[in-house]
């Protein structure tokens, strides 16, 4: 016999996966926190299976759950679908959509982007979460975020990508370091310089450490900093250079408060869209997605589409 699934139990089941706790799915959902456990104990009664794996108040999702989670989404987007086409006027695009964004891409493209979407269409509701790129690429896989931001490439077989746009990166210094007064490294003087970095994970960090090894010269890295605005605050001082994208330290070059500096370096790199193949791709997704490659094919910040030199 056929276990009975009901939508509730349904809804239950995906708010849990997403929001990690009873309490705060029950929260969301408007129900009772002893209603909501219920239902997601009937869930898997009826199914005959753990959905989760339970560590304290903490719910994972383990590895069945995990497959499970993209069918549920879309048969809870099928629902309200239908509930949208009976309620709301034709073609205006609802929903939330969650996009994880590394860093560069989040703090210096993805808000103004947003922004120009959400004028547009005002009953989307777009909930951006700032990452560096292996923690997107965790939150695709696990089903966290509908769409990734990524600075590189997605080396990840299970996820599907497409390049997005293409990035400049620069080493600089402060205007008072002996480099900025030479005006540019050669090989000795880049394994020599001390460095202020990017954690490892992120993508700038790889980028820089790739071309480097390329040309023979491991970085020696004095100091690693989680965010953009304390690597600059950290070479203004003089500790050291550092190597960001021309987006980030574009205010401080025009201000003269840092110096770019020539390098033998290959400092260019591809942003990435990243997304699970196996997930809902609801219009609102498929209609933030092509905004984003025509906005990025009209060349309006500084950077350039995916493949143009």
């Amino acid at each position: 016999m056929t276990p009975t699934v009901s939508f509730r139990q349904l809804q239950v089941f995906a708010a849990v996966a997403r929001l990690g706790t009873v309490s705060a799915a029950a929260a969301e959902l408007s129900l009772s926190q002893s209603a909501t456990s219920q239902a997601l104990s009937d869930l898997e009664r009826h199914l005959g299976i753990a959905l989760f794996e339970r560590l304290g108040r903490r719910l994972h999702l383990n590895d069945l759950g995990r497959r499970l989670l993209p069918r549920a989404e879309v048969l809870l987007d099928g629902v309200s679908g239908f509930v949208a086409e009976a309620t709301e006027p034709e073609g205006r695009l609802q929903g939330v959509l969650s996009v994880s964004a590394s860093a560069t891409v989040g703090t210096y493209l993805l808000p103004a982007l947003a922004g120009r979407f959400s004028e547009t269409h005002p009953a989307a509701d777009l909930r951006l979460k700032l990452r560096n790129t292996f923690e997107v690429i965790t939150d695709v896989l696990r089903l966290e975020a509908d769409l990734g931001l990524i600075e590189g490439e997605c080396r990840e077989p299970s996820l599907a990508s497409e390049p997005w746009c293409e990035d400049r990166m620069v080493v600089v210094a402060a205007p008072g370091h002996a480099p900025a007064r030479r005006g540019r490294l050669d090989e000795a003087a880049l394994a020599e310089a001390d460095w202020i970095l990017r954690e490892t994970g992120s993508g700038t960090r790889s980028v820089f450490e790739q071309a480097m090894r390329a040309r023979g010269a491991p970085p020696r890295v004095r100091m690693e900093l989680g965010q953009h605005e304390a690597i600059k605050q950290a070479v203004r001082a003089g500790l050291g250079l550092g190597c960001l994208s021309r987006l980030s330290v574009a205010g401080e070059l025009e201000r003269g408060e840092l110096i770019a500096l020539d390098t033998p370096l290959r400092l260019r790199r591809t942003f990435s869209l990243v997304w699970h193949p196996q997930r809902y791709r609801s219009p609102l997704w498929q209609a933030f997605k092509v905004f984003l490659v025509e906005t990025r094919r009209s060349g309006p910040l500084d950077t350039e589409p995916a493949g143009e030199p």
